[in-house]
């Protein structure tokens, strides 16, 4: 598994090490929720995610696709 090394301030550091706490989770959990929540998505993930986006909404995969491309940058801006 790939490792990566980033650099916090130690007031951020402080907080996500007492984040992981007192919600009983481990960093690592916290950084991947986070990238979840900010739409952050392995190709696999979002093929599937468009795959099930298409089947319950009778769209071509080219409009699902496009859909889905257009929903995820929504949310990045917010």
């Amino acid at each position: 598994m790939p490792r990566l090394t980033i650099t916090l301030t130690e007031e951020r550091h402080r907080a996500l090490k007492e984040t992981a706490y007192r919600t009983r989770k481990s960093i690592r959990s916290l950084i991947e929720e986070s990238l979840d929540a900010y739409g952050v998505k392995t190709t696999s993930r979002a093929a599937q995610i468009v795959a099930k986006a298409r089947r319950h909404a009778g769209l071509s995969e080219k409009d699902a696709t496009r859909l889905a491309v257009a929903e995820t940058k929504a949310q990045r801006r917010r």
